[in-house]
């Protein structure tokens, strides 16, 4: 990282955001921008320039970002345990955890992401995510026996998010999951930009009770000046029920531990998509569901297509900042709640492909009639290959 320090400010209709950048790998403006949420109790947003979910990226920077990223971690001690953090994290721990397999050869690292959803068997463990617009965060202990035994006695724990801006989502994480796992015996997070102060740090530390370490591409830190007269108006209720989705979860794509490579039949993905030659797309996963839709994304661009790829949120946001548009639907997780796209509707794409994990999809879920889209579901695993299934085109 460089070590040149360089202030930022931003006045966003929240407030005023001033970040420091203490060390980067990239340049801040390449890695994020910044935002207003729907929210008075935490009114400015970091949005990631890289991560493909409030803001379209090419496939090839997200892939680097992973495998900078997991570079970093490749010293880790095994047995290891990585969860990525619900939802805006999904698809950033994934693409780590493959860059680390691809790098390491080794096999003794599992897997796992945090969700939003409650699946039919009781969690491993719950925690809480408090200045979140949905702050409740299960994570399911693999279905797996040999995984369920690395899960119940990793001496590593591997926590990926987007950004630290606090610590206190991993903090309790990490302390809740040395509960349940005793022989724990080192904490390493991973994030895009680090944000922590050095109290945030040590309070981090003393939360977890173990030896933590920070790794990312950006350090550096925050304060934000509230606007008083800021004024959200009331926010949305998009916090998940307690009903069970295991039926519109069919496929493992993390939530109950993976080793290996996530295998995908892209050609048959988009068999049926009709893509035209010089056709410019936009490939978008929906929801925690990021990672798969990346992976199509990346293939399409190793195709040779134009390609740029991003997600579906249930963050609530304003139009602000580095946020240009936003469109609003209801999800498609059977919750009847709003979800958002953020930065689309501004921009031109001749072809827009949304994949889904859910099948069938809510009738009242209409984002593909929204877009013009055509709608992949990525189905359930058939041995080790997902085979896709076309379930909308508009």
């Amino acid at each position: 990282m460089s070590g040149e320090s360089a202030v930022h400010e931003t006045r966003l209709l929240s407030g005023i955001l001033r970040v420091t950048t203490h060390a980067a790998e990239l340049p801040l403006d390449e890695l994020c921008g910044f935002g207003s949420r729907r929210s008075r109790r935490r009114g400015f947003v970091f949005v990631s320039k890289v991560l493909g979910k409030h803001w379209p990226v090419r496939p090839r920077m997200f892939q680097a970002c992973c495998d900078r990223l997991a570079v970093r971690i490749a010293d880790l001690k095994g047995p290891a345990v990585m969860v990525a953090m619900a939802e805006t994290a999904t698809g950033l721990g994934h693409g780590i955890f493959e860059s680390w397999l691809r790098h390491t050869g080794r096999n003794d690292l599992l897997f796992l992401h945090g969700t939003r959803y409650a699946l039919a068997l009781p969690p491993a463990l719950t925690f809480d995510e408090l200045h979140s617009h949905a702050t409740r965060h299960r994570l399911y202990a693999p279905t797996a026996a040999d995984d369920r035994l690395l899960f119940n006695t990793a001496h590593t724990l591997v926590i990926v998010d987007d950004e630290m801006s606090t610590g206190a989502t991993a903090a309790n994480l990490a302390a809740a999951y040395r509960q349940h796992n005793p022989a724990l015996r080192q904490v390493i997070v991973v994030c895009l930009t680090d944000w922590l102060n050095d109290a945030s740090r040590a309070a981090v530390t003393r939360r977890v009770g173990v030896s933590v370490r920070f790794e990312s591409l950006l350090r550096g830190t925050y304060s934000f000046e509230p606007d008083q007269a800021f004024d959200p108006g009331p926010p949305p209720f998009v916090d998940s029920n307690d009903q069970d989705k295991t039926y519109c979860l069919p496929a493992n794509f993390g939530r109950v531990g993976l080793r290996t490579e996530l295998q995908l039949n892209e050609s048959a993905l988009v068999a049926e998509a009709n893509l035209l030659p010089g056709t410019r797309l936009l490939v978008l996963g929906t929801g925690e569901f990021h990672y798969p839709a990346f992976r199509l994304a990346r293939w399409l661009e190793l195709q040779g297509w134009d390609v740029m790829f991003q997600s579906t949120t249930r963050s609530p946001l304003l139009v602000d900042g580095d946020l240009n548009s936003v469109l609003e639907f209801v999800d498609n997780y059977h919750e009847g709640i709003p979800n958002f796209l953020y930065n689309v509707v501004d921009r031109h794409y001749d072809r827009v492909l949304v994949g889904y994990e859910t099948d069938p999809l809510p009738t009242e879920h209409r984002l593909c009639e929204i877009l013009g889209a055509c709608g992949i579901s990525f189905g359930i695993p058939a041995s080790s290959v997902i085979e896709p299934l076309l379930i909308e085109r508009s």
